[in-house]
């Protein structure tokens, strides 16, 4: 069992006098404890799992006066550049990389809401057809200005960084199953 000494955070804070990233004090940590050779490895996870955080509140809050979860907006976004603005919902899953009771559920709000119908698909008779309805484009299409200004414009990265991290991100992804290179975007 360890032993050695642990700074906290209130500990570093009150001797530095000014806030410490817990994540550098995390990997601080991690090495004193004598994990040092995955210390970036667990700061790196933990990095980006706050980046995702960070950035889906900064989206929420967004979309709140839309009355939309960043997920319903992902479904509205997919149909409407769909070819017909509608997808079966088995398939809506598949795009967006969720679950399928997730799916169901957010296009059940969706449809509650008037932004999409659902039917049975005529193409199979037994999936359910998801189709997005003029006031769900145009909500969608609203909430999309209001993210390319609000978020997308500015992400607190800067341009060639931007292109350099989405890269490394994509080729991280693809290494862990999350897509397969070789079927392109």
């Amino acid at each position: 069992m360890y032993s050695g000494s642990v700074t906290s955070i209130d500990e570093r804070n009150e001797s530095a006098g000014l806030r410490v990233d817990p994540i550098s004090l995390a990997h601080d940590n991690w090495s004193a404890a004598g994990w040092g050779d995955v210390a970036d490895g667990m700061a790196l996870v933990t990095s980006i799992m706050r980046v995702q955080q960070l950035m889906l509140a900064r989206v929420e809050a967004v979309l709140r006066p839309f009355e939309l979860t960043f997920a319903r907006f992902e479904v509205l976004m997919l149909l409407h550049f769909s070819g017909r603005g509608s997808m079966p919902v088995g398939k809506i899953g598949e795009r967006l990389q969720v679950h399928p009771a997730s799916v169901t559920n957010a296009v059940q709000r969706l449809a509650a809401a008037g932004l999409v119908e659902r039917s049975t698909n005529p193409d199979d008779g037994r999936s359910v057809l998801a189709a997005i309805t003029t006031t769900g484009r145009d909500l969608a299409l609203e909430a999309a200005e209001a993210l390319n200004r609000d978020v997308f414009a500015d992400v607190g990265v800067d341009a060639g960084d931007r292109v350099t991290l989405f890269g490394q991100l994509a080729d991280w992804r693809a290494a862990h199953g999350d897509f397969s290179p070789d079927q392109g975007r």
